[in-house]
């Protein structure tokens, strides 16, 4: 059975990019620290797996980045996306932060890329983890251990002890058996409740029995629950959450990003009745890809057909999944199992309003639709080049923005308004101070990596006391 340090200065919950950050900004401060993961060590690490960038506020290029990203810029684009939904204060000062997160990621191991191409056009502003989120992790892992940090893996948190908002203990499953875990300090760093069905059919009604949860199957919001049945705020709306449209014969959980689609820019959306109903060239993808989740789900049966020419191929990066293609749109609709009839009417309705333009996918260029319902803003070219290629799309859900309310040095708030006294948290599970709707493509692991690192601190000035 494997042993349990006796009372560490902090226990982390949670094996991902926040709760790395947390356990290791604590240990340089000089606490011991024990973190606990829930899942086994090959799933180790949530949705840290499946990402691969990292929005960051900067001056100027490096080797790397691009070009200049400033906070007034990241804090505009931040508004488009969420539209004011966000705590101000919490938001400013994730992006204020975010400006030391290159140095210091660096300095725990992290390396960067250049950015990827396509669609993305993050050259500039998100730095790219070599080798992925797992490569990330893996580094930050390291480090974590190199400092000596304890790491359990299959340690599920079942419930926390918690007295007038001061935090006493945790009973974890490790082994089989329910043992009590007490530390001077708690960082929550679990994530949300996206791979809980049941939870979001609470919310959603049957349409999430046809979602798909690209990130890990582990994140089933007990520890949110946990800490909501113990008096903690909650905030955020529970329909909120990163929800992208992914390939709809993605695997139920864990896809990764691997399943994300990005060529909706250069095609059409329609639903199961062939029909368009959002514009596919409102802004650029990194603003945009994660509304379509959403947007799917609100369609019949949850689900949609990104369709494209022959002209698209090769400018975006492909699924995992071959494209369905024929040398016919009524050959495709029947591969697809929509009507023939309709879908031609669609694209040649659609064929009919694009006004020619310069297309550059690089810009918001001039090539739109006129007289279309929706229109499509941005990147309308006329489908009527052979072969034709679809991808069929369900909502996949990465994380959800329900949260634990929290204040600038990442305590929780009791739902009577006091910061608890020795309680923090930061990732996914506190994300929805920041995230009201909407998303910004590597946001998240700024928020987890800002928050992770303010509660370490925290965390650890805490437990002194």
């Amino acid at each position: 059975m494997a042993e349990i340090p006796e009372r560490p200065d902090i226990l982390v919950i949670g094996g991902g990019n926040a709760a790395l950050c947390a356990a290791i900004t604590a240990r340089l401060a000089g606490r011991s620290v024990l973190l606990l993961e829930g899942a086994p060590k090959f799933y180790r690490g949530g949705n840290t797996r499946h990402t691969r960038n990292m929005r960051c506020a900067h001056d100027e290029a490096n080797e790397v980045l691009t070009g200049p990203y400033l906070e007034t810029e990241f804090w505009d684009d931040l508004m488009r996306v969420t539209g004011g939904r966000t705590d101000e204060k919490l938001a400013r000062l994730t992006i204020s932060k975010s400006r030391e997160l290159w140095d210091w990621m660096n300095a725990q191991g992290v390396r960067f890329q250049p950015s990827l191409g396509g669609t993305l056009s993050l050259g500039r502003t998100n730095a790219f983890f070599l080798g992925g989120g797992r490569a990330m992790l893996n580094a930050l892992y390291r480090r974590a251990e190199d400092l000596g940090v304890q790491v359990m893996y299959d340690a599920e948190v079942v419930d926390l002890e918690i007295e007038d908002g001061f935090f006493l203990g945790a009973a974890a499953r490790i082994d089989g058996v329910v043992r009590t875990i007490r530390a001077a300090t708690v960082v929550v760093a679990s994530g949300g409740f996206e791979s809980n069905i049941e939870w979001l059919e609470e919310s959603w009604g049957p349409a999430a029995r046809n979602f798909l949860i690209r990130g890990t199957r582990y994140n089933r919001g007990a520890l949110l629950r946990i800490l909501r049945d113990k008096g903690i705020e909650l905030t955020g709306d529970p329909t909120q959450c990163h929800a992208v449209a992914i390939d709809a014969r993605s695997p139920r959980f864990d896809g990764g990003i691997v399943t994300r689609l990005d060529c909706v820019v250069f095609g059409i959306v329609v639903n199961r009745d062939a029909a368009r109903f959002y514009d596919e060239g409102e802004d650029f993808w990194p603003k945009r890809y994660a509304i379509w989740g959403r947007l799917i789900a609100a369609q019949p049966d949850q689900i949609g057909y990104i369709v494209f020419d022959a002209k698209a191929k090769g400018l975006f990066m492909p699924s995992v999944y071959p494209a369905i293609e024929s040398d016919t749109l009524a050959g495709l609709a029947a591969k697809l199992d929509l009507d023939p009839a309709a879908l031609e009417a669609t694209v040649a309705g659609f064929n009919a309003a694009v006004h020619p333009g310069n297309f550059d996918p690089a810009v918001l260029d001039d090539c739109r639709t006129e007289g279309l319902t929706p229109p499509k803003s941005h990147w309308a070219r006329p489908l009527d080049t052979a072969p034709y290629f679809a991808y069929p799309v369900r909502p996949g859900i990465t994380f959800t923005y329900l949260a634990t309310r929290i204040d600038e040095k990442a305590r929780m708030i009791m739902r009577d308004g006091r910061p608890a006294a020795n309680m923090f948290a930061a990732g996914e599970i506190m994300a929805g101070n920041v995230l009201g709707k909407g998303y910004l493509a590597g946001i998240g692991m700024t928020i987890g990596s800002v928050f992770g690192r303010i509660a370490g601190q925290e965390a650890a000035s805490n437990a002194r006391n």
